[in-house]
């Protein structure tokens, strides 16, 4: 089959690649109808985030049609249905998974000793996404294995197109997840840094969960005008003043809730100094990731509100206020996203019609031109804001 195979830093190539098997009775293996490059995957692509090795397949973002079925996953699945595959893996027996924390599941990380030897944690199994978590082939491919099949899936119905659905694989429960998180109360003033996928998820979940307004904050013209058009009010940090901005929205007082979006690889102005030693420090392997974005959300929000922060970070940051942090009493509430737990609401509500994720797709080819697509995506080229890959 074909796949996009990582080969290094910046190195992402279409390979033949060998079909999975299907390798434990609770496996299945759908065919890949529709696969997606999600902003994390970028963070591989830089070299960010250890333990990919050449010849690993890339993606987390996948759906498709079950062809086989293993004998412990008859009773859920069978052949010929339509699945979005969860970027996260889960058994659903394990202590987390009956509490619904499935990105924290027990027992799918087959890898689990190297992660909790480099980082001194485990998250559950992922797609695609290193040998820290598991080192399982991902979903940029013709063909998917998918381990704990009879758990780790979300039937949709035909009446539903792939563009609709897709989403409901990462992008979608991640952005519902990170305003769920903040608590939303109907006099609540949201701010969201970055306004790529996630975050114009994140935009819309927050005012269908009743905030009173909504901030968004990026650089890229065509990614604030999504935003707006999905009911934003919107900052462009590289023409304006975040906190002046973000004071004069709310009389002085900062937003309830801030939701940072955009995690390790975050961009500010280049003539701001703290950046610049982010960066320097990033180089020389003394700091993993740059902690802009979650600074600026502690100076910046309410006392007694809320972070939420769904942005990936993948390991040590530097000079982040936490004596701020504590005086203000602020929570921090963070992961990877629990999809399942949110995946029955949101389906119903693309069903309603009252959220349909396809409005962020602006890039839509097949596999084999993934490798330039990487390139396009990253350099935000095109105006490229999400790209659908059809095996």
């Amino acid at each position: 089959m074909k796949a996009l195979v990582w080969h290094g830093k910046q190195d992402i190539r279409c390979d033949t690649v060998s079909d999975p098997e299907i390798e434990d009775s609770r496996d299945a293996i759908i065919r890949v109808t529709s696969c997606a490059i999600c902003g994390s995957d970028l963070h591989l692509f830089h070299n960010f985030i250890p333990a990919m090795l050449p010849g690993d397949i890339m993606g987390h973002e996948s759906m498709g049609e079950v062809v086989e079925v293993g004998s412990a996953a008859k009773g859920k699945l069978k052949v010929g249905d339509r699945i979005v595959v969860p970027f996260t893996i889960f058994c659903g027996e394990c202590e987390q998974c009956k509490r619904q924390n499935f990105s924290v599941c027990e027992r799918s990380n087959r890898k689990k000793e190297l992660a909790e030897k480099v980082f001194g944690h485990a998250t559950a199994g992922l797609f695609g996404y290193t040998h820290l978590t598991g080192g399982y082939p991902g979903g940029q491919a013709e063909y998917l294995r998918v381990p704990f099949a009879d758990t780790t899936h979300i039937k949709v119905p035909d009446s539903l197109t792939d563009e609709q659905v897709l989403f409901l694989s990462d992008i979608l429960p991640t952005g519902w997840q990170a305003a769920a998180q903040c608590d939303i109360e109907p006099t609540d003033t949201v701010a969201i840094w970055g306004c790529g996928p996630v975050g114009q998820m994140a935009i819309r979940s927050a005012i269908l969960l009743g905030a009173k307004q909504v901030v968004a904050i990026d650089c890229i013209p065509e990614r604030l005008a999504m935003a707006e058009a999905g009911g934003a009010i919107t900052i462009n940090f590289k023409e304006d003043s975040v906190i002046g901005r973000l004071d004069d929205i709310t009389s002085g007082k900062g937003p309830e809730k801030c939701i940072d979006a955009v995690g390790m690889e975050s961009h500010v102005s280049i003539s701001q100094p703290d950046t610049l030693l982010d960066r320097a420090k990033q180089m020389m392997m003394l700091e993993n990731d740059r902690p802009h974005v979650l600074r600026e959300m502690i100076y910046v929000c309410r006392p007694a509100g809320i972070l939420s922060i769904p942005g990936v970070y993948s390991g040590l940051i530097d000079k982040v206020p936490m004596g701020m942090a504590m005086n203000k009493g602020l929570s921090f509430r963070m992961g990877q996203t629990h999809v399942n737990r949110w995946t029955d609401e949101l389906l119903r509500l693309i069903e309603e019609g009252k959220i349909d994720p396809s409005f962020v797709i602006t890039h839509t080819v097949g596999l084999e031109e993934g490798p330039e697509m990487y390139k396009v995506f990253r350099d935000k080229q095109d105006n490229c804001v999400k790209v659908v890959l059809k095996p």
